[in-house]
């Protein structure tokens, strides 16, 4: 007995299946530099209860009636001052990493992008990916190091997206890659041509990683001890002698006691110690933003010169620097054993 191929029912949706897709993810940036927009942005992200581990009825009152009445005119001054012709600069990086990592796997996959705060949304980009015929797609969070705020709250959207879906992807999620071979060596890379194109030749590198409240560490968070290990490997690579690095933490937020040794009082300390020269690069992060540019970049200058330090240089992030961008590529690839 033959069987006759069955041919679908009248009228059906068109379907289209069988692509790969891969989804960088990155933080999230308000839309605009205005009070409106940071306010915005500051309510979804501080409404997230992985950023703010306290009880919903004890935070919501402070959030919405002391913090995002006041903190969004200081915010969106801020990033007035690194605000480009391409919007913000996360998302401009974030959108050319995405374009480069299409260039450089070409057909075998569907590369797009997303931020977990913001737009364009999660929910979003994985609906028009499905749309595009993905059946098989890696999260790629660009977190180098793991933490609950930042890693686990992109799965945590993620599934939340999906639970709406009738048709699920397949999915995958890119580890922490803190202490993977390729990207301490694109960061020792990275780092090293910079260092070497400096008019001065910096006493400190200072190595400045987001902060995150003690209390994660205590609960057994490893962010702490991931940034950490990338500090010790990314020392050892770089391999400069008389260069002494060392390893902080920054954007303290709020009255709880955070990670230290704090990256404002260490420029502090090293003014006051007597180093001249200073450069400050950020291993915890993919691509620069408002942290990088304005908090270091700014804030970091102008705290180490008035504080007597005569040379100032904060190093730009991987971005999609031929460095950065071989290093993702080296490590989706592996990602999508199998698949691509």
């Amino acid at each position: 007995m033959t069987h006759q191929p069955q041919s679908l029912p009248t009228p059906h949706p068109p379907v289209a299946t069988a692509r790969i897709g891969v989804l960088l993810v990155n933080l999230g940036t308000p839309d605009a530099p205005t009070p409106a927009a940071v306010r915005r942005y500051l309510a979804e992200f501080l409404s997230d209860p992985r950023v703010v581990e306290l009880p919903r009825l004890v935070w919501q009152p402070i959030l919405r009636g002391v913090i995002l009445n006041t903190r969004p005119k200081k915010s969106a001054h801020a990033y007035a001052q690194v605000w480009t012709e391409e919007g913000s600069p996360l998302a401009a990086i974030t959108r050319r990493q995405a374009a480069a990592l299409q260039q450089r796997l070409g057909e075998g996959a569907l590369v797009d992008w997303a931020m977990r705060y913001g737009q364009p949304a999660i929910a979003e980009r994985l609906g028009a990916m499905q749309a595009a015929g993905c059946d098989r797609i890696l999260l790629a969070p660009l977190y180098p190091q793991y933490s609950g705020a930042t890693t686990a709250t992109v799965a945590d959207k993620t599934a939340d997206a999906l639970r709406a879906m009738r048709w699920q992807h397949a999915l995958r999620s890119l580890p922490p890659y803190y202490d993977d071979p390729a990207h301490i060596a694109a960061l020792a890379e990275d780092i090293g041509r910079q260092l070497d194109a400096l008019p001065f030749t910096p006493e400190v590198l200072l190595l400045s990683f987001h902060g995150m409240p003690q209390r994660t560490l205590e609960l057994g968070d490893p962010y702490h001890c991931q940034c950490r290990k990338t500090a010790r490997l990314l020392e050892a690579a770089l391999a400069r002698p008389g260069l002494r690095c060392e390893t902080s933490f920054q954007s303290r937020f709020g009255r709880a006691k955070w990670l230290e040794p704090a990256t404002d009082a260490t420029i502090a300390a090293e003014a006051a110690r007597g180093t001249k020269r200073l450069a400050i690069a950020a291993p915890g992060f993919s691509a620069d933003c408002l942290e990088t540019l304005e908090e270091l970049g700014i804030q970091g200058r102008d705290q180490f010169l008035a504080a007597g330090g005569e040379h100032f240089a904060a190093l730009t992030c991987l971005n999609d620097s031929a460095a950065g961008m071989a290093m993702l590529e080296t490590i989706i690839r592996r990602e999508l054993s199998g698949w691509l």
